[in-house]
């Protein structure tokens, strides 16, 4: 059994926004100058809390009410007005610098996990589903590098690898007892191991705001590449567990690799 022509195309398209480009590469083209830079002038106050201001963010996002939208399968997504949303809250942040982002960064991630969902949802997935609830959470983890990876855990498929053993023990927790303080700390988990990978873009949006001249309008700008980025990650992502449940998971992934 093959895809058809237009899911083969689709599947394509999928590939090559889940591969190509990075956020840090989309950030660098804005500000002019290499991404480098602007890590050199984080305060190391900033760069070490990163990672526990980024699980915060995502716990208080998946605590949100975010899949409170109408369950209506293939509805096109309202990707514009979740970018505005991040832009707003992103030149807020650039207003008032980088002391902003513990209160920037949990708004601006539970405006992104909504638009993830909307995405979802356009992409025939059901959001009454754990599972598709998890697999919202998962495009955080997406298009990022942990710092313990290695050359075989990158790539789509790979990071997916990675975070199974997570998800299935959350999906199954959160399965019988749903998003509740019982099933809390199978959520921790999850959300550690996403935000490990989510923290690098986030630093590397960071970084890109401490680049001196950024300011209110550079923060919005940056915060709309960084939405952008996750909006790409999660069609990505849909289109290809749309494509799994169509033909099954070892087909398509087959088929992705050797695009």
């Amino acid at each position: 059994m093959n895809l058809s022509p237009e899911d083969h195309l689709q599947l394509a398209n999928a590939k090559q926004l889940l591969e190509n480009p990075g956020l840090a590469a989309k950030i660098t083209d804005f500000i002019g100058s290499p991404i480098e830079q602007g890590f050199a002038l984080l305060p190391k106050s900033v760069s070490n809390g990163i990672g526990k201001v980024t699980e915060m963010a995502l716990m208080k996002a998946s605590d949100a009410a975010l899949f409170t939208m109408k369950n209506v399968p293939h509805e096109q997504s309202s990707d514009r007005w979740h970018k505005l949303g991040v832009a707003v809250s992103g030149g807020v942040g650039g207003f008032f610098g980088l002391s902003a982002l513990a209160l920037e960064l949990p708004i601006s991630t539970t405006i992104m996990l909504r638009s993830i969902a909307d995405i979802a949802r356009s992409e025939g997935e059901q959001l009454d589903e754990v599972a598709t609830k998890i697999a919202c959470m998962e495009v955080f983890a997406l298009g990022g590098e942990s710092n313990d990876d290695d050359q075989a855990e990158k790539g789509y498929f790979a990071v997916r690898t990675v975070l199974a053993n997570s998800i299935a023990e959350a999906a199954e927790y959160v399965a019988t007892k749903s998003f509740s303080k019982e099933a809390a700390p199978m959520m921790v988990k999850l959300v550690t191991v996403v935000a490990e990978r989510f923290s690098v873009q986030v630093t590397q949006k960071v970084a890109a705001q401490a680049v001196p001249a950024i300011g209110a309008a550079g923060g919005a700008i940056i915060n709309t590449l960084f939405i952008d980025h996750f909006q790409d990650m999660a069609r990505g992502h849909f289109i290809v567990r749309k494509l799994e449940r169509k033909y099954g998971d070892e087909l398509v992934k087959i088929t992705y690799q050797a695009l």
